[in-house]
């Protein structure tokens, strides 16, 4: 039995979810956000971010973390630089708790979960929720999209973590 974490990175609201199973069945889940304020600065949004996610992982001491890769939208470049920040921090929190992390693209999870790399975010939501007999939607998006990449972690990555292919620090 496995213990993966998924996050989903967002400045405003960053998804975290843990899920525990084996190959291709779930048997736990749990998800959530970490919220920040648009009235505080980048570094005190930033700060709060780690700070969380460190308590959380140190508390759950999953078997490794699955995160959204950074990307960028033509339409809007900054958004790319901010979610390049919140990652930096993800992956400064994993590495000090010395976490194996896998960075995946948002289309791969996509596709593995969906069989559509170009899904909506609305599609996706209900895929996860479907495949984990949840009840109701899964809110917000960002908790769902998290779910889906613990998901994605364990369907896909599991084999990996024995090898130790992915550590990012040691």
């Amino acid at each position: 039995m496995l213990k993966i974490v998924g996050i989903d990175p967002g400045l405003a609201a960053t998804g975290v979810a843990v899920i525990e199973g084996t190959q291709l069945s779930v048997t736990r889940y749990s998800y959530g956000c970490i919220r920040t304020s648009a009235r505080h600065e980048t570094p005190i949004r930033l700060n709060r971010i780690y700070n969380q996610l460190s308590s959380f992982l140190n508390n759950q001491s999953p078997a490794f973390i699955v995160v959204e890769d950074v990307f960028s939208l033509d339409r809007f470049p900054k958004s790319g630089i901010v979610l390049g920040k919140v990652t930096g921090v993800i992956l400064l929190a994993a590495c000090r708790l010395g976490l194996p992390v896998r960075e995946v693209p948002v289309r791969v999870a996509k596709q593995v979960l969906t069989g559509n790399g170009s899904a909506g975010k609305k599609q996706l939501a209900e895929v996860v929720r479907h495949r984990l007999n949840h009840a109701g939607p899964i809110r917000p998006y960002h908790a769902a999209d998290a779910l889906a990449l613990a998901m994605v972690g364990l369907f896909r990555y599991s084999d990996a973590v024995e090898k130790d292919l992915y550590r990012i620090c040691r």
